[in-house]
């Protein structure tokens, strides 16, 4: 992935200028239609919560005070609205929120809601004064981003210091971005004459104040059932972080698919406060074939082709969808925020027609050391319970194996990479192609005795090597199949350190069906009803699924897990279940410290690490200089350091990638699968850790005969 490590703070600054719930400054749109209306959803949500989520959580001070935490957090992360004194004027009912939702009382969401309204509306009126002039770049003067360890401020005048230094840090960044392209202007044409100083200045503070209006002419759409849902969400996450309130139009949105056989970038997208947010990329789509956008990206910007870009900060996630969709072979340029890194970078993507085929099972073939090996990409453990005739993962793989074993394959890897999950059904019946017959994982209600799921078909249909490929992102249903090929010893693991760590299950709810003489839309609720734990009996919760083999990410040292949600369920254990260990492998130990070995010494292997750490040294960096010349120096340095991890990711291997039998004729008449293939087997034969991958799995060797060892 080429990423532009040159922080973009104009975008940035909005990002932090904003908050998860956004900005509102037009009382017609927060005027509360139906007050009755969220004293409902206080009453039923706080019922459904009490009896039905999986942890049995009591409204006491404790709750109440996270509450109090995290819908102020909601409203004003950045802490560019609320002093010290409307906080003190807020702790009065910091213990009382318990109280107050037992009653069904709002007295301390209008307290800070009203309090809230006005701040914006004074905030509304600093940017346009403060943009009115030249700020002094000679001033030395840092601003600190990491909002999490700053006060509030403590007076007004503090607070309009505070939005100085965000609107001087966003003129900074644009006159460096100018700088740059006048150098490259110049560059091209000798007799160019670039713009002075005070040109660009001017011009950078016009721009940031444009955007500014732009932004707060856009968020006045929020209504305010988005303002109450953000409370109500600071409420219901205080059971798990997974837990949360959609209002109904954003259920609509969320199940919104603009992948599919739809004409767009092939990218499922979700509301993440004001934010457009990459859910999932759909393999073999138009996003994920250009290879820069990720999960977890933030959408700022979209542009049409070579037309100006429209920021969707604020926007409708229905509206930035229309958007971002378009025909095929039309261009859309994003600008996002990355999840990895928090830098801006610029991506442009051809849209095209995506096939919902792409987000299904594939295979490829591979020869190494004059043996047949071949790659199972599993994107999701995805299945269609309103159609049991449609086609599953279960299905798909069973029927994809059965192909490789006509082939001759003597051995699997199944690439679980980025795999979220999804049906627990389809683990556990891929979890049944891998052994004999057996428990696969155990799950749990509250207050229950953990439920023993099995795979009852004795028959093994691959009973050769397999290699399991994961990493941070793979969860929850690739955890439960990672750990029972681990606990069984069926499969070597090899990935990131270890996996995501979700180790729950959520059901969404209609919240209607809980109050039905309420006859208007209530929502729905998202909750946490489940536990799963291993068969040896340990959870996946926070902990994950250890690699066997772990190898350098970039990811290694980021934040990016489970264990890192505040608030998230905690790690237990429950009892074994009675499985016999299966020994695939007579070379088991061998193997993977031959692997381990590889790694240590891999120059490639080596140099990830050192990006991975250099990675998490540029998260943990907040303050950026204010003075113009140390700001250009920073920016500067910066670009310096990051140009020695150009190459980190260039690797080719030696083998060469092709689709299965089967599919060769589909490949001849289908021009878009050949070009997806095409893609896809290119880009395996750049993946330094499918490469480790088959080495393993060219090391391991089966057992003569089955030996059975009873745990």
């Amino acid at each position: 992935m080429k990423t532009n490590f040159k922080l973009s703070f104009t975008l940035l600054a909005f990002l932090f200028l904003l908050n998860s719930s956004g900005i509102i400054a037009n009382e017609k749109v927060v005027k509360n239609e139906d007050p009755e209306k969220d004293k409902v959803l206080i009453f039923v949500l706080k019922n459904i919560l009490t009896r039905g989520h999986y942890v049995v959580k009591d409204l006491n001070d404790s709750f109440s005070e996270h509450v109090f935490n995290t819908f102020i957090d909601g409203l004003d992360p950045s802490k560019r609205y609320f002093t010290q004194d409307d906080i003190k004027e807020f702790s009065r009912y910091k213990y009382q929120i318990d109280n107050q939702l037992l009653k069904d009382d709002l007295s301390f969401y209008n307290l800070v809601y009203n309090c809230f309204l006005e701040r914006v509306k004074k905030a509304k009126s600093y940017y346009g004064g403060i943009l009115d002039k030249p700020f002094d770049y000679t001033r030395e003067e840092i601003i600190d981003l990491d909002y999490e360890k700053i006060p509030f401020a403590k007076n007004y005048n503090e607070l309009h210091d505070y939005w100085r230094k965000q609107l001087k840090l966003q003129t900074l960044d644009k006159i460096q971005e100018q700088t740059a392209l006048e150098k490259d202007k110049q560059k091209k044409d000798k007799n160019y004459n670039v713009k002075s100083f005070a040109t660009l200045e001017k011009e950078a503070r016009a721009e940031v104040l444009k955007s500014m209006d732009e932004l707060y002419l856009r968020i006045e759409e929020l209504e305010h059932e988005d303002w109450f849902s953000t409370y109500l969400n600071a409420i219901v996450s205080g059971f798990d972080p997974h837990t949360t309130y959609m209002q109904p139009n954003v259920k609509e949105v969320f199940d919104q698919n603009i992948s599919g056989k739809l004409e767009g970038i092939g990218a499922r997208l979700q509301k993440k406060g004001i934010y457009t947010q990459i859910f999932e990329l759909v393999s073999g789509g138009p996003a994920w074939k250009q290879g820069d956008l990720e999960e977890g990206d933030i959408i700022l910007k979209v542009a049409q082709g070579n037309k100006e870009p429209l920021d969707i900060v604020g926007m409708r996630l229905d509206d930035a969808i229309k958007f971002i969709k378009g025909p095929k072979g039309t261009e859309v340029r994003l600008t996002v925020k990355k999840k990895i890194d928090g830098t801006i970078q610029e991506i442009s993507i051809i849209r095209d027609v995506v096939e919902l085929g792409e987000t299904f099972v594939k295979s490829s073939i591979v020869m190494k050391n004059n043996k047949k090996y071949a790659i199972i990409d599993l994107p999701s453990f995805y299945i269609d319970f309103s159609d049991d005739n449609f086609r599953d993962s279960a299905k798909d793989m069973e029927k994809e194996i059965e192909r490789l074993k006509s082939e001759g394959v003597e051995g699997l890897i199944i690439d679980l990479r980025n795999n979220g999950g999804g049906s627990l059904k389809t683990a556990i019946e891929i979890s049944g192609l891998f052994i004999d017959e057996g428990p696969i994982v155990q799950v749990k209600y509250r207050g229950e005795n953990p439920v023993v799921k099995k795979d009852t078909d004795p028959r093994t249909q691959w009973d050769k090597a397999v290699v399991v490929l994961v990493n941070e992102f793979s969860a929850s249903a690739s955890e439960i199949f990672a750990a029972a090929m681990q606990d069984y010893k069926r499969a070597v693991i090899l990935g990131g350190n270890q996996t995501y760590g979700k180790g729950t299950v959520q059901n969404i709810l209609p919240i209607n069906q809980f109050y039905p003489k309420y006859e208007k839309d209530l929502g729905f609720l998202k909750m946490t009803i489940q536990k799963f734990y291993r068969i040896n009996g340990g959870s996946t919760q926070k902990e994950g699924v250890y690699s066997d083999i772990a190898m350098p990410t970039r990811l290694s040292y980021l934040k990016n897990g489970e264990r890192d949600l505040e608030g998230a369920l905690s790690w237990d254990k429950v009892a074994q279940a009675d499985y016999k260990q299966a020994n695939s492998y007579s070379n088991f130990g061998d193997v993977v410290y031959n692997s381990k070995q590889r790694i240590a010494s891999s120059e490639k292997f080596i140099k990830i690490n050192e990006y991975a750490k250099w990675l998490k040294e540029n998260q943990e960096n907040s303050s950026f200089s204010l003075n113009y010349e140390k700001f250009v120096k920073e920016n500067e340095a910066k670009e310096k350091e990051a140009k020695k991890f150009t190459s980190v990711f260039e690797f080719k291997s030696d083998v060469t990638f092709t689709s299965p039998k089967y599919e060769l004729a589909l490949v001849k008449e289908n021009k878009d699968l050949e070009s997806k293939r095409a893609a896809w087997h290119k880009n395996l034969t750049k993946d330094i850790y499918i490469s480790e991958a088959l080495n393993v799995l060219s090391e391991l060797k089966l057992s003569k005969k089955t030996a059975i060892v009873k745990n």
